[in-house]
């Protein structure tokens, strides 16, 4: 395949890849979506923490918008039809969500971790308690999210060692 051929098929890809994409995007908004909904079911239910459903919740909405935001043509330049200041404005929201978004979840984890373990038991008078199903899906969903950011973060570094050495080995 000589390089027009390849530029074209990056710039137009097949319907398969389309359709790839599109079950690949709703996926990854499967959890976005369950904390919404997990998040709106038990809103009252931790008064131990009353920010954790609130946490929960709030990063499922942010989640889904930065995923929408995702489907906007940003990176179109203007010799392709797109709009400089459109995709300029796009970018900078992009940055915005995605810095409120680190914040958020470093607020949550405060949050999460502060009371670990929480109280169960809804029956003592007088004792605040977190819902068992709300704190253990915002403890593991938090700490699913830290360790796949380590995983990606040591498979970055290794990449940048291999990278090191092939360059060294073929100096």
């Amino acid at each position: 395949m000589d390089p027009k051929q390849m530029f074209n098929y990056v710039k137009s890809p097949p319907i398969t890849s389309i359709a790839c994409l599109v079950i690949t995007k709703l996926l990854f908004l499967a959890l976005p979506i369950a904390q919404i909904a997990i998040g709106a079911v038990y809103l009252q239910e931790c008064p131990q923490q009353s920010y954790i459903p609130v946490y929960v919740l709030v990063t499922g909405v942010f989640s889904v918008f930065l995923a929408l935001l995702t489907c906007l043509p940003c990176s179109k330049e203007p010799e392709e039809g797109g709009n400089r200041a459109f995709g300029m404005a796009c970018n900078v929201w992009n940055a915005l969500v995605s810095t409120f978004l680190v914040c958020w979840v470093i607020t949550g984890s405060v949050w999460i971790y502060s009371i670990y373990p929480p109280n169960y038991n809804t029956t003592v008078a007088g004792v605040p308690y977190c819902d068992k199903t709300l704190y253990l899906f915002a403890f593991w969903t938090t700490t699913l999210g830290y360790i796949l950011i380590g995983l990606a973060l040591l498979i970055g570094c290794c990449f940048c060692v291999c990278t090191c050495i092939c360059g060294l080995a073929k100096a």
